[in-house]
């Protein structure tokens, strides 16, 4: 296989993909990517013309970490703690992180002429979940395209928006900020109160909840809708996603609306035009965004729970959102549906789901949930915090939601260090963490079937 690297560079060998180095895994790569990453973005926070106050080491870390995974838990007041330079890197942080440190990578390397090699190209694989290797360039390449112009789009809206409120500069720089945030499903704000001001906004709810929506339903799906143009031209996964993301978003906004409309602390208090966008806000926002325009902490039991079913399907795949995917969740409806109706296959769209798709779903979900599980067995161990709040705060992190009770401010170290886990690996991809602990090899043999009860 030739070198993709030019050949007259005297220091290719000391490259992360030069030949001849260590044959590192790509879930090991991309993790070093995104832990390299995140320790630029703390040691830059660190300095002091990044912050108004002293900043310690692990919430530097913290933040850092919340950045580069599209978190949006905050253990320090962005607007307050954070000057315009500190603020500035924390969008920078997001943007490299949402979008992923392989497409910035794999169109940087195209872009000098040069050529990807199958080892390079099995790592941007991995980490835009491609089936395909030839499609990895083409794709890396319309990501950052797509992503630059749906956010100067959302830039120029939102300064059109703020700009009689706060002025020009000052809109523009919001704009800037909140595009970055929302359209990669950070969650950051430049207020310490979320969007809690602009509850009955119509322009900055429609705006805001169009970026990260659109940020949250994959860049294939983008690609694939450019494309075609025509429903039936569609690919079977393009017309899942969209169509999963429609009734999942419809059913959460009318159970939300249902569950606090009489409930003062949050939509009861508020006009019929307000319950509505707030309803709406809120049943998408789950799905990894992490903004809000109200306390999470005041509304009920039973749409904690919601959200907390929300945050754990989380959005498309390739994607600026995390949780175990759209997909995956559909899956897994029809495997269950399939084997209730003593089939022998799961089909969805009149296609048919491969075992090994169903195997894989099954596979993240069941790791996703040890890992939460986990987390909340840590945390209600150190922490002294009500169970539920506990258990939100665990599920947010994995999800790279971003979404909190009220909890992040009040953790404890070693409660943050969980937290900072559970943010990297919702980033990486629980399955992608299962790949790196234990590399999958086949076996040489063939046992005889058993069976063992189940159910």
């Amino acid at each position: 296989m030739k070198n993709w690297l030019p050949q007259d560079l005297p220091y290719k060998r000391a490259l992360p993909f030069a030949k001849d180095t260590l044959n590192l895994s790509p879930p090991l790569v991309l993790a070093l990517g995104f832990m390299a990453l995140i320790v630029l973005g703390a040691l830059l926070l660190l300095l002091p013309i990044a912050t108004t106050t002293p900043l310690s080491l692990l919430q530097a870390v913290f933040t850092a970490t919340s950045a580069v995974t599209v978190t949006g838990l905050v253990v320090v007041d962005t607007g307050t703690h954070f000057t315009h330079f500190g603020q500035v890197i924390i969008a920078l942080l997001i943007q490299a992180g949402g979008l992923g440190f392989m497409t910035f990578a794999v169109v940087a390397v195209v872009s000098l002429g040069a050529k990807i090699g199958l080892t390079q190209q099995k790592i941007a694989q991995e980490a835009m979940n491609q089936t395909s290797l030839a499609q990895v360039v083409d794709t890396a390449k319309a990501v950052l395209i797509y992503a630059l112009v749906i956010e100067l789009l959302g830039i120029v809206l939102l300064t059109l928006v703020w700009l009689q409120e706060l002025g020009f500069s000052t809109a523009l720089y919001h704009a800037t900020f909140y595009t970055i945030s929302a359209f990669n499903n950070a969650g950051f704000a430049l207020h310490s109160s979320g969007l809690m001001p602009y509850a009955g906004h119509i322009g900055v709810n429609l705006i805001i909840t169009g970026l990260f929506i659109t940020g949250g339903i994959g860049f294939t799906v983008l690609i694939d809708l450019k494309k075609q143009r025509r429903w039936h031209l569609l690919s079977v996964n393009t017309r899942l996603v969209l169509l999963a993301t429609f009734y999942i978003n419809l059913i959460a906004f009318l159970l939300f609306w249902l569950l606090e409309a009489q409930n003062p602390a949050t939509l009861g208090s508020l006009s019929l035009k307000d319950q509505i966008l707030t309803a709406w806000f809120q049943a998408v926002t789950p799905r990894t965004a992490g903004f809000n325009t109200l306390d999470y902490s005041q509304i009920t039991d039973a749409s904690t729970v919601l959200t907390l079913l929300l945050m754990f399907i989380g959005g498309g795949s390739l994607s600026t959102a995390s949780g175990i995917k759209i997909g995956t969740f559909v899956v897994l409806i029809m495997a269950t549906y399939a084997f209730l109706r003593r089939r022998d296959e799961a089909c969805v769209l009149n296609r048919t789901i491969p075992n090994t798709v169903v195997l894989k779903a099954l596979a993240l979900t069941f790791v996703s949930m040890v890992l939460v599980f986990l987390a909340i067995f840590l945390l209600t161990i150190l922490e002294d915090a009500p169970f539920l709040d506990i258990a939100f705060e665990a599920v947010s992190a994995l999800s790279t939601v971003g979404l909190s009770r009220g909890l992040t401010a009040n953790l404890s170290e070693a409660g943050q260090a969980v937290v900072i886990f559970l943010m990297i690996t919702g980033r990486l991809g629980p399955l992608t963490l299962a790949y790196f602990l234990a590399t999958p090899k086949k076996r040489k043999t063939r046992y005889a079937e058993t069976k063992i009860q189940v159910g």
